[in-house]
């Protein structure tokens, strides 16, 4: 998400350098100020245009940091890369909203998606749209995988030096994620697919407003991202996740109101597209800056339009789920809303009608240029937009004059209906209004959104395999019901099978290994100990000191040895503590060690299990039984 419109960018802005990119900033304003004067933009035109993001896969479908390759390959200028090795971006032609505007779009992103997926095949890979990927770890967030771009280079500088330190989150839903990661690689987790709606400058504050009110019921039926790194969180996890991954505020400042870099805003825009622009200058300092030799101001003095370079990089660092955006056309001048609210995935089909309901329920509310602002508070909005992205389509909203009403019933009842006859009044073929709402209204109906048949299909497999299995049983099956071309509302569940044979693609541990740890600190006791073993049927405990650093390991055989000698129990003495007891130096792997070899340093030392670490601290840990399985389906496959 974010863009490459520049290829040559500076240093952190300092000094002289960033007073002379606010100069140029400051004069881009005062052009757009008076191009919207003196008339200068298009009206009249409504036309429509899409962003798609998507994940490269390799042949186990794991994250593939192929995007260069692939676009070297690929030749075409629809394509470009984004943050992430493993990410791609695909940009649909605008299209005229009347007639078949929509049909369009749905075609161009097909043909686009089956060459990137043509593409990807030629590599031994494949491709997936998808709001996270299921199968996406920590470790695959590294800066090898960044796209090696000055832009994304020095952002990532500049944005961990306003922070301080590490990046942090925390995330609650069904499970919670607390982590920390050093760099803004984690934005990389997130792909969506950004619908874009031409406005006219006199009523671009209206529809700005009503996009607004709409964020929240248009997400709660196309939510697709509820899994991060197993864990299942919101029903739309990329919007608290990329708040979380750009966010530049400390925490050590949390008495002052200090407003984050991504943001549904604050408040309704009053007058126009200046209001915005100006906000996000007052509130937000430059990150990155860029050669500007042009002079808006004398451009408009000739008669020609300017580009607005600097307001648009600088436009460009910070994220509005709701974007103004600005844009020439036939050296025209133009405004645009863009909607950054809606995931990459399920379907294309699922996507554009998606774009769709958002362009019609927009046009709708908009219509006889009636003021939201009367009639819906602001925080209604913003809390409706969060309950949406937790919870989906069974999200409880404020509507408009107050009314409280379930997100399901809202969108039948009343935001179809007014979808419909924006779309119509628009001009869209009946039979594509009739297509694509319809493709919304299945799913509500059926509250099957990509979100929930993710959740639904891990619940099916909750017994079979590892979780490293069912997701990439999920992973694969999302991919193969995307060939099909059917909407979400029509895919059956994803089954185990369609993991592929056996286990051969598990090469490594972190694809099997349990991070579900029961551990121990050094001063507790023995009896303790004893009791977890007992209790959660494990043979190996695992000793960390307070920073979670492995520091130690106690085996079932140390606890028999100290029952035996009536060490333990209620008729024992004295507690024993467990620094008395553990084994200090403890073998250990890394998550990415290959299978075959921790299976030799388990057999050479004799060993029961083996502690995954990184970065000294227990991220997981594999036992003889999960090897024994694992060797036993590598030695059928090697017979077979």
């Amino acid at each position: 998400m974010v863009t490459q419109a520049h290829k040559r960018v500076e240093a952190q802005l300092e000094g002289e350098t960033k007073r002379q990119f606010m100069r140029h900033l400051f004069r881009d304003l005062r052009a757009l100020e008076q191009m919207l004067v003196d008339k200068r933009f298009e009206t009249g035109a409504r036309r429509i245009g899409a962003e798609q993001e998507i994940f490269l896969l390799d042949a186990n479908y794991r994250p593939a940091p192929s995007a260069l390759e692939i676009l070297g390959r690929v030749e075409d200028t629809h394509f470009t890369t984004e943050l992430g090795m493993f990410n791609l971006e695909m940009n649909a032609d605008p299209q005229l909203l009347a007639g078949d505007g929509f049909r369009l779009m749905e075609a161009q992103l097909d043909v686009l998606v089956a060459k990137a997926r043509m593409v990807a095949q030629s590599l031994g890979g494949d491709i997936i749209l998808s709001g996270i990927l299921p199968t996406l770890q920590k470790d695959d967030l590294g800066l090898e995988n960044m796209v090696p771009s000055p832009r994304y280079k020095t952002l990532n500088r500049v944005m961990t030096e306003l922070r301080g330190g590490d990046y942090e989150f925390n995330i609650k839903g069904i499970d919670e994620l607390m982590m920390k990661h050093d760099s803004v690689m984690v934005e990389a987790c997130n792909a969506s697919f950004q619908v874009h709606l031409q406005v006219s400058p006199d009523e671009f504050a209206n529809f700005y407003n009503v996009a607004q009110a709409l964020a929240g019921p248009v997400l709660s039926v196309a939510c697709n991202s509820p899994l991060l790194f197993g864990k299942r969180l919101w029903m739309e996890t990329r919007i608290a996740l990329f708040q979380q991954a750009v966010d530049t505020r400390v925490a050590r400042r949390q008495l002052r109101e200090m407003s984050p870099r991504v943001s549904f805003g604050d408040h309704w825009v009053e007058r126009s597209v200046l209001d915005i622009y100006r906000e996000d200058v007052v509130r937000f300092r430059p990150l990155v800056g860029t050669d500007l030799e042009e002079d808006p101001l004398a451009e408009l003095e000739a008669g020609r339009i300017p580009t607005l370079k600097a307001l648009r990089l600088h436009n460009g660092t910070i994220y509005r789920w709701n974007r103004a955006c600005y844009g020439t056309m036939d050296g025209v001048p133009h405004l645009r809303i863009e909607n950054r609210v809606l995931p990459s995935g399920p379907s294309v089909l699922d996507e554009v009608a998606n774009g769709a309901f958002w362009v019609g329920c927009m046009l709708g509310l908009a219509a006889g240029n009636e003021d939201i602002r009367k009639r819906m508070e602001y925080e209604n909005a913003q809390t409706n937009f969060f309950s949406a992205a937790r919870e989906g389509v069974t999200a409880h909203f404020v509507w408009l004059d107050g009314e409280e009403i379930q997100a399901q019933k809202l969108v039948l009842e009343k935001l179809l209906p007014l979808a419909e006859e924006g779309l119509k009044a628009g001009g869209v073929n009946e039979e594509d209004v009739k297509r694509y709402l319809g493709v919304v209204d299945q799913r509500v109906r059926s509250i099957r959104t990509g979100a929930r048949w993710q959740l639904y299909s891990l619940a099916k497999m909750k017994n079979d395999g590892t979780m490293g299995e069912r997701l990439k049983a999920l992973t694969a099956a999302t991919v193969a019901r995307q060939r099909t071309g059917k909407p979400i509302a029509e895919w059956e569940l994803a089954r185990m099978d369609e993991a592929g044979e056996s286990r051969k693609n598990y090469m490594t541990v972190d694809q099997y290994m349990s991070t579900d740890i029961i551990s121990v600190q050094a001063d507790d006791s023995m009896d303790l100990v004893a009791n977890l073993m007992s209790w959660e049927r494990i043979r190996y405990v695992p000793v960390e000191d307070k920073e979670h650093n492995l520091i130690g390991l106690v085996s079932y055989r140390q606890v028999l040895r100290l029952l035996n000698a009536g060490k333990l129990g209620a008729g024992a003495g004295a507690t024993v503590p467990v620094s008395e007891v553990m084994k200090k130096e403890v073998l250990t792997i890394g998550p990415k060690t290959p299978t075959l070899e921790a299976i030799k340093i388990l057999r050479k030392h004799r060993i029961g299990c083996l502690p995954a670490v990184q970065d000294g601290r227990l991220v997981g840990i594999v036992t003889e039984e999960n090897f024994m399985d694992i060797a036993s389906a590598l030695l059928e496959e090697r017979l077979a």
